[in-house]
C-alpha cells in the first residue's frame, strides 16, 4: 500500500459558509496516481466540519437553518470561559465531525452523482482553513 499525503488550503468567508471542495479532492488524487483504494481528509481546527451533500442552492440554505435550529446561538459555558461567542460553533463542529473517508476505485472518487464533498464553516468569523489529505491505496 502507498500513502499521498497534501493539504488543501482555502479561506472561509462567515459562519455557516458551505464549500463545495470536490474539484480539489479529485485533483489531489489524480496528483496521487493511486487507482484503488480510500481517500481520508481531515478538517484542522475545532470550529469547521466535513460532511457530503447535495451542494446545490435549496440545501445550501437548508442546511445552515437547520444548524441553526438544533444548535442555536446562545449561552454556553465556553462563551463564559472564552468570552468568544462562538461556543455554539464548537458544538455543531464536534457534531457533524472533521474527518471523512471516500473510497476510490480506477482513479475516481465513488461518490454518487448528487454528492459533493464539503467543508462547513461553524466559526462567528472568517477563517483560514486546512485539511489535510490522505490518500492510500494502490
Amino acid at each position: 500500500m502507498k500513502i499521498f499525503s497534501s493539504q488543501i488550503l482555502f479561506e472561509s468567508k462567515k459562519e455557516n459558509h458551505l464549500i463545495d471542495f470536490s474539484s480539489q479532492v479529485e485533483a489531489e488524487l489524480k496528483k496521487s496516481k493511486l487507482k484503488e483504494g480510500i481517500v481520508f481528509l481531515f478538517a484542522v481546527g475545532s470550529t469547521g466540519a466535513l460532511t457530503t451533500i447535495e451542494f446545490e442552492p435549496g440545501l445550501q440554505k437548508d442546511f445552515p437553518e437547520f444548524l441553526d435550529r438544533i444548535i442555536p446561538k446562545g449561552k454556553y459555558q465556553h462563551d463564559l470561559t472564552w468570552h468568544d461567542g462562538n461556543g455554539h460553533s464548537h458544538v455543531r463542529a464536534s457534531l457533524l465531525k472533521p474527518d471523512l473517508f471516500i473510497p476510490f476505485s480506477e482513479g475516481k472518487l465513488l461518490t454518487g452523482t448528487w454528492q459533493q464533498i464539503v467543508f462547513v464553516e461553524s466559526d462567528n468569523k472568517p477563517r483560514n482553513r486546512k485539511i489535510e489529505v490522505k490518500i492510500m491505496g494502490e
